[in-house]
Parts: C-alpha cells; structure tokens; sequence
C-alpha cells in the first residue's frame, strides 16, 4: 500500500512524495532533469522489506516550482521531518547522490546509510568540455529543447529502445523547462564543497554507476570509493546514467544488502 503526501518546507514550497512499504526507513533522491519516477522499476522490490519514500525534488515532476531562492538540503530534511523519521537511508542518484552527501555531512546523526549511483558531488572541477558549454549555454537561452536534447544524447546513450527508454525520454522533456527554473533558484550547491570532506562521512556507503555512463561519473566513483572510509564500488553494465530503470533488478540486488 501507497500513500502520496504534500511535504511543505520552510519557505513555502510543496513536494510531491510517496511513502511504500514498512520496515527500516529508506529515501530516494533522483536526478537534475528528472523525477521520482526514475525509481518505478525499483520501489515494489524494495518496499517489500523497507519503508520507502521517493519524492519529487523542488520545481520537478509534481513539486511546486521555486519562487525564490531554495536549499535541496533543506528540502530534504523537510521530507524526513514530515514523515517522522529521525534517521534514514538515503539512496541518491547524480544531483540526488551530491544532496545526499550535503545533508549527511551537515546531519551526519540522521543517515543510517548512504547509496550512491552515478553521484556528483560538491566541490567536483569539472573540466571543460563542448558538453558542459552546450548545457551552460541552453541554459542561459532558457532553451528547454535543446537542453532536453542534450539530455538525452549525453546521459541517455544507449537511446529509447534499451529498458526504461520511453519513460527516460518523457520525464527529461517534460521536466525541461521545470528544471532551467528550479537551477536557477537553487542555492547552497555552488558554496558547498563535499568533495574535500567525504573522509569525515562516517554512514556505511555503497558507490555504484554504469559502464555507459559519463566518464566524469565514473571518475567521481572512484574518488567517493577512495575517499569514504570503507565505501565499497560496484560497475554495472549494461547502464548508462539512468541505471534504476536500465537495470534495476541488479541495482535492487546491490541495495537490499547495504541497506539491511
């Protein structure tokens, strides 16, 4: 059994969550450009033995847009309030993985465990790149079509016909435009620098990404793997950056261990 709930957070913002399942409490956190959809193929395994809860991140899928300036740590700690939870899993995927690792080096009492896929993370120099320009430069025409697309052909390789394609493309066109604002507004991100600190995380931590994914993201991998005390690093193939639909029962199979 499912239920949705309307999460308020401090400064007047609603998110759209779901909470699924009873059991040790587990939170997914998707991607830029994305919604909590991405976890569709992955929730009825894992609410089987957890009490799970997926939200749409501030101005995505069903969540209000952002009026004015917004902290996603915020956001998050808003949601565990909501729902009572002290502590929590948290099961990040790209901008979900680097929320993650913000709020637990912030409220590192309240993060049972930590599951990264395909992470960023704060602080990360990424270099250059006729990708990274083109998104900086769609973004600043406020061209949801063009950034969609980008989308699409640099974190969607292996294109709409391998597992969750459809789903993939509908969420990224339909959360283009949603996502130039929600960016525009985000806060904290560009003045947090996670990536010096991961040594001080202390929450059992799983590094998993996709042998299609970014290069960038798997060098991130390796430099969470190395820097979180004990993390342990799973490559996945078969996946490119959107692995909980490419591969979710393989993702699932990882997740129920470390999450036990």
């Amino acid at each position: 059994m499912s239920t949705d709930s309307e999460v308020q957070t401090p400064d007047g913002g609603r998110l759209w969550a779901e909470r699924r399942g009873a059991g040790t409490p587990v939170v997914l956190l998707h991607g830029s450009g994305m919604d909590s959809r991405l976890w569709d193929a992955v929730v009825p395994e894992l609410s089987r033995h957890h009490d799970v809860i997926r939200y749409d991140a501030r101005g995505l899928g069903r969540s209000t847009p952002p009026e004015r300036t917004f902290d996603d740590v915020e956001d998050l700690r808003a949601v565990l309030d909501h729902f009572g939870l002290d502590r929590a899993a948290l099961v990040g995927l790209s901008m979900g993985g680097e929320t993650a690792l913000d709020f637990t080096l912030a409220h590192p009492e309240r993060v049972t465990a930590l599951a990264l896929v395909g992470a960023s993370v704060s602080g990360h120099d990424w270099p250059p790149s006729p990708d990274t320009s083109a998104y900086t430069e769609a973004r600043r025409r406020g061209d949801a079509a063009t950034l969609a697309d980008l989308e699409l052909s640099v974190w969607a390789t292996l294109g709409r016909t391998a597992p969750g394609g459809a789903l993939i493309e509908t969420m990224v066109r339909e959360n283009a435009t949603r996502r130039i604002i929600s960016e525009h507004h985000l806060a904290g991100a560009p003045a947090r620098d996670a990536e010096s600190h991961l040594a001080r995380i202390t929450a059992p931590a799983l590094v998993v990404h996709g042998a299609h994914d970014h290069p960038e993201i798997a060098a991130i991998a390796r430099r969470l793997t190395t820097d979180i005390p004990g993390a342990h690093h799973h490559l996945l193939p078969g996946a490119d950056h959107y692995l909980p639909l490419r591969t979710p029962h393989h993702l699932t199979a990882l997740l129920l261990p470390h999450l036990a």
